[in-house]
């Protein structure tokens, strides 16, 4: 049987924009983890860990909704799950590790699709600075399936450039087939976003070379069930 991983708050006095009690998450017949509490604060980004097959992914799916706990309950912005995300409120975006891209739309229709299920309403201008600002600006109008990978993904990215992002982002592999300025530019919208008072839970099988603010640790290997702190 899995151990309880947990995390604990680091200290601060602001409230919780996620709070979970008590989670535990099945692949199949299969427990991934249980008894997880978890609690990520405006400011802050929480790295989560685990071997391969520890339930990284099954976690941030429980948090945005799209799979059902086995047991435990979550808070976002200080209400339940099922009431945070009602009446068009969208208090996290989630980006999964698949891109989502619609391969015959161009680059610039399919971020728009995607920031219009996120509760997000850009206008043509908003889109192109956000694709600039992640480098991809010249393929705005290029077909999604003339893309390579690394600007399949940075399309996916540029919803965290474009105006009212939710304050809590929940991101599956979000360096996947980035090269260093990629990285650069995502670690600066993660650094404005928490200065801003957002924050962000995500994974990542890369070492983060985020320095502001430094990322926090949750493990979610039964053998090394802890929460790291601030170093």
């Amino acid at each position: 049987m899995p151990e309880p991983p947990s995390i604990a708050p680091d200290g601060g006095s602001a409230a919780p924009l996620l709070q979970a009690r008590g989670l535990a998450g099945r692949r199949g017949e299969r427990l991934l983890f249980q008894g997880l509490d978890l609690v990520v604060r405006p400011g802050e980004v929480v790295w989560l860990r685990g071997r391969n097959g520890r339930g990284k992914t099954t976690l941030l799916r429980l948090l945005c909704g799209l799979s059902t706990p086995a047991q435990g309950q979550m808070e976002m912005g200080g209400l339940p799950l099922v009431r945070a995300g009602a009446e068009g409120r969208r208090p996290f975006l989630y980006i999964a590790h698949a891109n989502a891209l619609k391969d015959d739309l161009t680059a610039a229709e399919a971020l728009g699709f995607l920031a219009r299920l996120s509760c997000q309403s850009p206008d043509e201008a908003q889109i192109a600075q956000a694709l600039g600002r992640l480098g991809v600006g010249s393929r705005a109008t290029a077909p999604v399936r003339t893309l390579s990978q690394g600007q399949r993904r940075r399309v996916a990215l540029a919803r965290l450039a474009l105006p009212d992002a939710a304050p809590l982002w929940l991101l599956d592999e979000p360096f996947d087939a980035l090269d260093d300025r990629g990285i650069g530019v995502l670690n600066t919208l993660l650094s404005e976003h928490t200065r801003r008072g957002g924050a962000a839970l995500l994974t990542s099988h890369q070492t983060l070379t985020l320095a502001d603010p430094v990322p926090r640790e949750l493990r979610l290997d039964a053998a090394q069930a802890s929460a790291g702190a601030r170093s």
